[in-house]
C-alpha cells in the first residue's frame, strides 16, 4: 500500500504500530523530483544520510547523470526504509548554483579563481616555510563531522605523523566530545554501549537534553510506532522546551539551564534511597559506589527543586519510573553536552545505568548520542583530538603500537601532552603561535561561540587559512585559499553512525566542475609534501577509498573499534554492520559490555579519566590503583553554579539549538527549497508570560543581547519555561541581502554572536546553553510573522491559532508499507 504524505507538515510520516519485543515493520519512503517516475530512473546507488547522526540508509536515484531523488533501504537495520525530511530533500543542495567549482586564492584582498596546481603550491609552500621556521606546532587542522572514514584517517596520518602537529580537531568538539569523554570516563574507551534496536525492547525510554524528534527523526518514528503498539514504553523527558518528546512523555522535567547535575543527582539519590539498585552488578562490575553514595546523600528532590526550579514531587515521579523500569534505555545529547558541567552531567546518566544493572542486554542500554553523521569516525580515526583506534596518548605502548602501524618513530607522534582541542587552537591562532589553519567541511565563522572574536582571528594577516568546502561559506570568504570539495553522492566512502553501524556510500554522479573528493585533496597534499616513513618509503601508501579503508582496518585491528571483518564489498548491497566486526564477531556486535567491561583495564583503556571539576588528566598510577581489574568507574559529581547567571542588565537565560528542518549552518539544507521554506529565517522563542511583560506579540522584531553581542529575530511565543530564551544556531549571512557578517548597516542574525567563549573542563566542549541575555522589542510585527516552524518544539503557545507548517505539493513523499526492492539488487555497486 502506498500513501502520499506532505513530509514538511507531517515530518514523521504515517504510523506502522508494533509491539514490544517485535521487529519494527519496514516502510519505504521515496521522494523524486517533479516529473520523474520510479520506472524512469536510470539506476539506484547505495548511500546513507550525512545530515544527522542516524545513519539512515538510502538509495540515490540517478537519471541522465544527475541526482533526481532518494528512497529508503528497507533491508537496513537502522531505518527499515524510512527517511526524515533532511534525508528526503537535502540532496538538492548538490546542484545549487553557487557550488564551488574551481580553487580560489586571495590576491590583493580578493578571492580569485585559479587552477589546482597554483592553489596546492601555495598551501605546500606555506606549510614548508612554517615547518622550517616555526616547527609543526605552527600548523593546525580543523575538520568536520561530515567527511568519510577514509578521509579522516588520511588526515590523521598526515597531521600526526607527516606534519607532527598536536593541533588536529573536528567540529565534533561542538557536539559530541562530551559523549566520547563520558564513555571513556566509565568504560575506559569510546563507543556506544547500546543499540537503536533497544527501542524495540525497552519499557522506559529516558531522553536527557535530547530532542530526538528533531535531531534523529527516524528513531523518533520508531518510538512513535512503539507508542501506538501493545505495551508501549513510558517516556521520561528532561528538556526546558516543549519538544515533541516532552508532549508524549509520561514525565517531563523542565529544569533551569545549567542545573543538570543537581537534577540527576536527585534522581540517583531517590533510586539509591529506595533500594532500586542492582547490588550484585555493582559489586561485580564497578568501582566507586561508596563515594557516589556519599555524594548523593544530601541531594534530595527538595534540595534539587530549589536549584532546578522543578517540583520535588515531579523529580520523585521521574525517579519512580526510572527505578522501576524492567529495561531502561537512556539517550543524551546537546541539552547536556553543550550546557554547564557537561561531562559531569553525562556521566551521571551512566551512573544510573550501572547502579541499576541496565547494560548489555536488549532494551537496557545507554546512547551518549552524536549530533553529526560521521562524528564517530572522527573519534575512531583520531581526527578529533584522540589517537587513532582509541589508543591512549598517555600509554607509551599504545603510541609505540600506532608507530608500528605507520612505520614511524614513536617520537614522531605528538604525545607529550593532551591533543589540542578546537577552542585552544583558535586561542593559539589569536595569540600568534598557530600560523596556518586548514579548515575542511565546516564553517566556524557561524558555528563557534562569540563570532566577532572568531571572525577577527580568521581575518588576521599572520594566519594562513585554507577552507575546503562545497560553497562560499562565511568561513571561505575569510580564507587565503579555498578548495572546492565533492560531497555525498559524488564520492565513495564509509561512515559510522551513533550506534556503531558502518555504512557504505557509493559515488552516484560526478562532482561539478573541478571539485574533488576530500580524500583526493588530502592524498595530493601528502604527495606534494613528500611525507616519508622511517624507512624512506611514502608515509601514505593508499590511493583510493577502498585501499584507504584497508589501511584503516590494519590500524583498527585488535582495538575496540575493530573493522577487520568489514570491507567495501561486504557493506555493498545489504545492511550496515555494527563494529566491532572481526573473526570472533563476523556479523558485528549489537551491544557492548554484556559479558563485562572489556576495555577499562589499565593496560587497555583509551583514557585514565579526568577530574570532573578541573579537567586534569588522571595519571596511570592513580588509575591503576583505583581500578586494577578494569571495571566500570562510577564517578560522583558536585553541583556547581553556572559561570554566567542572569542579573539586572541581562535577566534571561539564553539557549541555542537545532530545528528539524536544518543541519549545522544550513550550507546544504538552506539550499533545499522545501527545507528552507519550512524554516527560512532565525527566530527567538520566549514564554507567554515573558512576552506579556515586554508587551511583545507573536512576530514582533526583537533584539537579543548578551555581553558579547546581539542579534535581531522575530518573536515566537511558545510554552518554553519562563525566563529562558531559545534561538536556533543554523542561521548565518550567506543568504541575507548584504551577504556578509554584521556591520554598522547589517544587524546580527547568527545565534553565536551572543554565546560565550567557555567550555567544559573535561570534554572541552563549548557551552552554548548558559548565557545571560536581555530581550528588547524593536518594532511591531505589522503583519510579519515568525518564521519558526509550527510542527516542532517551536510550536506556538496556542497551536490552534496557527496553521501547521506547510510543505506544499513538492514536499509530498511516497510511503510504501512492507518490503521493497531496496535490498541492493537495484544498486550499481
Amino acid at each position: 500500500m502506498q500513501d502520499s504524505v506532505d513530509r514538511i507538515a507531517r515530518p514523521w510520516g504515517g504510523r506502522t504500530p508494533y509491539d514490544r519485543h517485535r521487529p519494527w515493520p519496514a516502510r519505504v519512503d521515496t521522494y523524486l523530483a517533479d516529473g520523474i517516475a520510479p520506472e524512469a530512473v536510470d539506476r539506484w546507488v547505495q548511500a546513507a544520510s550525512i545530515l544527522h547522526s542516524d545513519g539512515d540508509a538510502m538509495d540515490i536515484a540517478v537519471k541522465g547523470g544527475r541526482i533526481v531523488g532518494v528512497r529508503g533501504r528497507a533491508v537496513d537495520r537502522v531505518n527499515h526504509g524510512r527517511l526524515g525530511p533532511k534525508d528526503l530533500f537535502g540532496w538538492q543542495a548538490n546542484a545549487a548554483k553557487d557550488r564551488l567549482t574551481r580553487p580560489l586564492v586571495r590576491e590583493d584582498g580578493r578571492l580569485v579563481e585559479t587552477d589546482w596546481g597554483t592553489a596546492m603550491d601555495r598551501i605546500v609552500s606555506r606549510s614548508r616555510q612554517l615547518l622550517e621556521e616555526r616547527g609543526p606546532g605552527s600548523i593546525g587542522f580543523y575538520t568536520s563531522g561530515q567527511l568519510f572514514l577514509e578521509e579522516y584517517y588520511t588526515l590523521a596520518v598526515l597531521a600526526r605523523a607527516g606534519i607532527g602537529t598536536p593541533h588536529l580537531d573536528g567540529n565534533t568538539r561542538l557536539c559530541t566530545s562530551t559523549a566520547a569523554e563520558a564513555l571513556k570516563e566509565f568504560f575506559g574507551c569510546d563507543g556506544q554501549p547500546g543499540s537503536y534496536d533497544d527501542i524495540d525492547h525497552a519499557d522506559v525510554i529516558a531522553l536527557f537534553g535530547h530532542n530526538l524528534a528533531e535531531t534523529q527523526p527516524v528513531q523518533w518514528m520508531r518510538i512513535l510506532d512503539r507508542l501506538e503498539g501493545a505495551d508501549p514504553p513510558r517516556l521520561v523527558c528532561v528538556d526546558p522546551r516543549p519538544t515533541p518528546v516532552a508532549r508524549r512523555a509520561s514525565v517531563h522535567l523542565a529544569p533551569r539551564a545549567g542545573t543538570n547535575v543537581a537534577l540527576l543527582n536527585a534522581l540517583l539519590h531517590e533510586i539509591v534511597r529506595t533500594g532500586r539498585t542492582d547490588t550484585a552488578y555493582i559489586e561485580a562490575r564497578t568501582v566507586g559506589f561508596d563515594e557516589l553514595k556519599a555524594r548523593l546523600a544530601s541531594c534530595t528532590p527538595r534540595w534539587a527543586a530549589d536549584i532546578c526550579d522543578v517540583p520535588a514531587a515531579r523529580i520523585e515521579e521521574a525517579a519512580e519510573v526510572l527505578g522501576t523500569a524492567d529495561r531502561l534505555l537512556s539517550t543524551v545529547l546537546q541539552g547536556v553536552y553543550q550546557s554547564h558541567q557537561a561531562t559531569a552531567a553525562a556521566v551521571q546518566v551512566n551512573n544510573l545505568h550501572l547502579i541499576r544493572g541496565m547494560l548489555g542486554r536488549p532494551g537496557a542500554g545507554v546512547l551518549q548520542m552524536n549530533g553529526q553523521p560521521t562524528a564517530q569516525n572522527t573519534r575512531e580515526c583520531g581526527a578529533d583530538g584522540d589517537l587513532p583506534g582509541f589508543r591512549n596518548w598517555q600509554n607509551d605502548e599504545h603510541v609505540a603500537d600506532l608507530a608500528r602501524v605507520w612505520n614511524v618513530d614513536p617520537g614522531t607522534i605528538p604525545h607529550y601532552g593532551p591533543p589540542t582541542h578546537a577552542m585552544q587552537m583558535f586561542r593559539y591562532a589569536e595569540q600568534g603561535s598557530l600560523r596556518m589553519l586548514w579548515i575542511s567541511g565546516t564553517n566556524p565563522a557561524v558555528s563557534l561561540p562569540e563570532l566577532s572574536r572568531i571572525r577577527s582571528i580568521l581575518a588576521r594577516d599572520r594566519l594562513f587559512v585554507v577552507a575546503q568546502d562545497l560553497f562560499p561559506t562565511e568561513t571561505a570568504q575569510l580564507a587565503d585559499v579555498v578548495l572546492p570539495a565533492a560531497t555525498w553522492g559524488e564520492k565513495t566512502g564509509t561512515f559510522t553512525n551513533a550506534d556503531r553501524t558502518v555504512h557504505l556510500s557509493d559515488k552516484a554522479v560526478e562532482p561539478p566542475g573541478e571539485a574533488r573528493p576530500d580524500l583526493d585533496i588530502f592524498l595530493d597534499y601528502a604527495r606534494r609534501m613528500d611525507f616519508r616513513d622511517k624507512d624512506g618509503a611514502p608515509l601514505v601508501t593508499w590511493h583510493d577509498p577502498e585501499s584507504a579503508f584497508e589501511a584503516w582496518k590494519r590500524c583498527s585491528a585488535g582495538r575496540p573499534c575493530d573493522y577487520t571483518g568489514l570491507s567495501h564489498a561486504r557493506l555493498r548491497g545489504g545492511s550496515g554492520v555494527q563494529w566491532p566486526c572481526h573473526d570472533r564477531a563476523p556479523e558485528g556486535t549489537p551491544r557492548l559490555y554484556g559479558a563485562g567491561i572489556t576495555w577499562a583495564h589499565p593496560d587497555a583503556c583509551e583514557s585514565y579519566g579526568k577530574d570532573l571539576v578541573t579537567g586534569a588528566s588522571v595519571e596511570a598510577v592513580e588509575y591503576r590503583s583505583l581500578n586494577p581489574d578494569g571495571k566500570a568507574v562510577l564517578k560522583a559529581a558536585e553541583y556547581l553554579p553556572p559561570h554566567e547567571e542572569p542579573g539586572d542588565a541581562y535577566p534571561f537565560q539564553l539557549t541555542t539549538g537545532r530545528t528539524l528542518y536544518h543541519f549545522h549552518t544550513r550550507t546544504k539544507t538552506g539550499r533545499a527549497p522545501q527545507l528552507n521554506a519550512a524554516a527560512p529565517d532565525v527566530w527567538v522563542e520566549a514564554s507567554a508570560g515573558d512576552a506579556r511583560s515586554l508587551d511583545a506579540h507573536e512576530g514582533d522584531l526583537m533584539e537579543v543581547a548578551t555581553p558579547r553581542g546581539l542579534l535581531h529575530a522575530r518573536l515566537r511565543i511558545t510554552d518554553i519555561r519562563p525566563g529562558l530564551l531559545f534561538v536556533p544556531f543554523h542561521y548565518g549571512y550567506w543568504d541575507t541581502p548584504a551577504g556578509h557578517a554584521p556591520d554598522a548597516t547589517t544587524p546580527g542574525r547568527a545565534a553565536n554572536e551572543t554565546t560565550v567563549t567557555d567550555w567544559d573542563p573535561v570534554s572541552k566542549q563549548p557551552l552554548f546553553k548558559t548565557a545571560a541575555a536581555a530581550l528588547r522589542l524593536l518594532e511591531r510585527a505589522h503583519g510579519e510573522t515568525s518564521a519558526a516552524p509550527t510542527t516542532t518544539a517551536s510550536a506556538p503557545h496556542r497551536p490552534e491559532d496557527a496553521p501547521a507548517t506547510e510543505g506544499g505539493p513538492a514536499a509530498r513523499v511516497t510511503e510504501t508499507a512492507g518490503p521493497d526492492r531496496s535490498d541492493g539488487e537495484g544498486s550499481d555497486g
